[in-house]
């Protein structure tokens, strides 16, 4: 399983559940990386896509609440259910796409992490993990830099020394 995010400099990665930049590279990225693969998030990051609606192409497995129900997408309950509902795919097919808890919940799950680093300060009110500071992540690949609409962005591969079973 691996995930996909973007941060500001101080790993923030939204305000007001919405993302802190607008960033067409980055966009372009997320889309050829999770195109026909399974992303997995929490149902706010569902509730903040245009329309609410599930990405296109993809298959969208939701972490909701008690009592939701969709027909538009898999709606998991619990962890366990989660990791049920998981298992029936390839792992390197599966991305973790959001939001800040989720992340939080599942990073440690993730054998990579696909981090676009935006050099600016979004004043972002939720956060992804510094993977710098978790000792079991290691910085394996950063691009050149990339300049899309007024920010500078580069994209960084995080891999996984101590995966956990999920």
């Amino acid at each position: 399983m691996k995930s996909i995010v973007a941060v500001d400099k101080k790993w923030g990665i939204g305000k007001n559940n919405d993302l802190l930049f607008s960033l067409p590279e980055d966009m372009k990225f997320f889309r050829e990386k999770t195109s026909g693969k399974v992303c997995c998030m929490g149902y706010n990051t569902l509730l903040s896509f245009p329309g609410s609606k599930p990405l296109k192409n993809r298959i969208n497995i939701v972490l909701a609440p008690q009592g939701v129900e969709r027909d538009d997408c898999t709606i998991v309950y619990t962890l366990e259910e989660l990791s049920k509902e998981l298992s029936k795919y390839n792992s390197d097919d599966i991305f973790v796409i959001g939001g800040a808890m989720f992340y939080k919940t599942m990073v440690d799950y993730c054998s990579e992490i696909l981090v676009t680093k935006v050099d600016a300060d979004g004043e972002a009110t939720v956060f992804y993990p510094n993977l710098d500071e978790k000792s079991n992540f290691e910085l394996v690949y950063t691009s050149d830099p990339i300049e899309t609409n007024g920010h500078v962005i580069r994209f960084t591969t995080y891999k996984n020394n101590q995966v956990q079973k999920f």
